[in-house]
């Protein structure tokens, strides 16, 4: 029997990590798994609420507190202190379809609302989440799951990210027949070309992939909506459409100098990296690389930090991450109150990576770049910055740079993408209350409806956009049924 008092009693623990200065000579996942009895130990630190704040997945003002996709958490938790860990996963597998994205890619807003988390840490949800789906892989508990009946209906799913893949699962186990496609030569979406390497290792994606295609869904890369087939003609094919193409329209910074060589989208940048690490390993250089430059990233964010560390494996000379707002409190601030889960200061795998290499952290904050300065061959050199005033300021300063990577955020959908249904602020509209957009059988999920967000909440929003897509199947196929009277 655990005792009562363990979140106070143990103390939290997060899994060891390879050291900075030797996991940068790498690409592999840096943390280290938790041996058994740790983990059992962390696991008994979860409080058993009987209100789960971990859980309940709200936005409280413009932050995700709690898990969007209402794992049961304290459930999996008690089971995994007690070492029954195929219960757990089973218990695990209730809420979450891929748990091994979740428990990397995810920042784990439950955490920011564990109740341990008023009198003493968080217990570490991610991490036993992560043990539990490994250990689930590795003991060969996970099998593909072959609907046992057909429906004969045809659901066409347009991307094949989180949103997409949680949809085309749960569509499948209905029993519907269930066309992903991909506009990339890979599957994935972000997980496979937007996350690097070294926090979600793509073989890892492809498993996933292998085992939904076990299951009867179909995958079809290289497939452009808009390009390569039209919206109408998917309509055609299929029974329903689902469109989960993300929010792929990434914000650029209208600047003079702005269209000198040597500046990029975030984005852009880490999908070479990641698509030459795939092709080549790491020999060579990709067609964008930081080896020898000096780099600066514009967007002090999740992306931000990732080309940082991408930039440091690459050889990069140095390098700055320009951030518009001020350093975050290292405690929780009077206006997070829990549950809210918090924005606090920590050292991201990146940052600390650049301390050990640099010797400083790559953070400058409240900077606002005003132009981009280049040499006689059109190449950016350096730009110049203000720092961010409510009052117009005349305080100019020169940085020096070989390569320039923003990283501001999304504006929504592609436009080339959407032609046939409704958009507005960069997101396709629905039907209020509904996932079906404006036009009869398409429907939309994950940030392309709701914007740039997390996996999480992709996830959910494709497993709601299935239920609805079922049901809507259902009511046209008893409708076709009928017997005129």
């Amino acid at each position: 029997m655990r005792g009562t008092t363990d979140f106070i009693d143990k103390k939290r623990e997060k899994p060891k990590e390879v050291d900075a200065l030797k996991r940068v000579q790498n690409w592999n996942e840096y943390k280290k798994p938790f041996p058994e009895e740790k983990l059992k130990t962390q696991a008994a630190r979860c409080m058993e609420c009987g209100t789960p704040f971990c859980q309940m997945g709200e936005l409280i003002g413009r932050q995700t507190s709690g898990c969007p996709l209402y794992n049961l958490i304290p459930e999996w938790n008690t089971l995994a202190s007690q070492g029954k860990w195929e219960e757990a996963y089973h218990r695990l597998l209730l809420t979450n379809n891929f748990p091994e994205f979740t428990s990397r890619a995810c920042p784990a807003p439950c955490e920011g609302s564990c109740t341990a988390g008023l009198v003493s840490e968080p217990v570490t949800i991610k991490s036993i989440e992560k043990a539990i789906i490994d250990r689930a892989f590795e003991e060969g508990w996970v099998k593909p799951r072959i609907p046992l009946k057909r429906t004969g209906l045809k659901v066409a799913v347009v991307g094949s990210g989180p949103a997409g893949m949680a949809a085309a699962d749960d569509l499948n186990q209905a029993g519907h027949d269930v066309t992903v496609f991909e506009k990339e030569d890979r599957f994935g979406g972000l997980l496979m070309y937007g996350i690097p390497n070294m926090k979600i290792e793509k073989k890892y994606v492809q498993r996933r992939i292998d085992l939904l295609q076990a299951e009867g869904i179909t995958f079809k890369a290289n497939t452009e909506i808009g390009k390569d087939i039209t919206l109408d003609q998917l309509r055609q094919q299929f029974d329903a459409v689902l469109l989960c193409i993300g929010a792929e329209k990434q914000r650029d910074i209208d600047i003079p100098g702005r269209s000198l060589n040597g500046i990029y989208p975030a984005m852009q940048y880490l999908k070479t990296s990641t698509k030459h690490l795939l092709e080549h390993g790491e020999a060579g250089e990709p067609a964008i690389s930081a080896k020898g430059k000096k780099v600066i990233v514009i967007g002090g964010g999740d992306t931000g930090a990732d080309c940082v560390a991408t930039a440091i494996r690459q050889g990069c000379k140095s390098v700055v991450q320009f951030g518009k707002h001020g350093e975050l409190p290292k405690e929780r601030p009077a206006h997070e109150p829990w549950p809210i889960n918090p924005s606090l200061f920590t050292l991201d795998y990146a940052y600390e990576e650049t301390l050990k290499v640099f010797g400083e952290d790559p953070r400058e904050y409240y900077i606002q770049t005003t132009e981009f300065l280049g040499d006689h061959n059109g190449r950016v050199k350096g730009l110049m910055t203000v720092p961010f005033s409510d009052v117009p300021v005349t305080e100019e300063q020169f940085w020096e740079a070989d390569l320039v990577l923003i990283a501001i955020g999304f504006q929504g959908v592609n436009p080339s993408e959407t032609a046939g249904v409704a958009v507005a602020n960069g997101r396709i509209q629905t039907r209020p209350g509904s996932f079906q957009t404006t036009t009869e059988g398409i429907f939309t999920a994950g940030d392309a409806k709701r914007g740039a967000s997390l996996i999480v909440w992709a996830l959910q929003e494709g497993k709601k956009a299935a239920k609805e897509i079922d049901q809507f199947l259902i009511g046209k196929n008893e409708a076709i049924e009928q017997p005129s009277a």
